[in-house]
């Protein structure tokens, strides 16, 4: 392969300036289904720690080796131990053990609901639990903001004055 590693070889196609947006569109349709097939298998067993080079890995799953690296990069936050992606060769030994927990909610956030609705996770997590872990993830990026004391309000130190009367007064 060329120069690059094959993170950044990976990237040049998927964010391919040159594309137009029917081309893109049809890239990444075409790789959110090999995507979701890979996922597939991978949830079938979630506790077989699948591993081998980034080559055989594209080999077992008849993929490409930059589609790999793709689907590398994608699952690596929700890995149980990080691969070296930004080093990454076709010979570098990779693992997909997953936090299955971390997989679901990386979904979630990434609003894949094409990932997180396969009928694989049925057998991972019960409904409660999936309804648990979403209302998690999405309360996670939501930024909650205290309620602002107000001028006449009672003061929150707990003097019975009012705020304006008590420790606004210098505010």
């Amino acid at each position: 392969m060329s120069e690059k590693c094959l993170l950044d070889q990976w990237r040049d196609t998927a964010y391919d300036k040159e594309l137009t947006r029917e081309q893109l569109e049809n890239f990444w349709g075409e790789y959110f289904n090999i995507e979701k097939e890979i996922y597939r298998q991978l949830l079938e067993a979630p506790d077989v720690e699948v591993k081998g080079t980034v080559e055989e890995l594209a080999g077992k799953y008849g993929q490409e080796v930059l589609t790999m690296v793709g689907f590398l990069d994608g699952i690596n936050d929700s890995l149980k131990e990080p691969n070296p992606i930004e080093t990454m060769t076709e010979t570098t030994e990779v693992s997909l053990a997953f936090d299955t927990e971390k997989l679901y909610m990386n979904m979630v956030d990434a609003k894949a609901d094409w990932l997180y609705e396969l009928p694989q996770w049925d057998k991972i997590f019960d409904d409660e639990t999936k309804k648990r872990l979403y209302r998690e993830q999405k309360q996670a990026g939501t930024v909650r903001k205290e309620k602002k004391v107000g001028r006449n309000d009672p003061c929150p130190c707990g003097s019975g004055k009012k705020y304006k009367k008590c420790c606004g007064k210098n505010a």
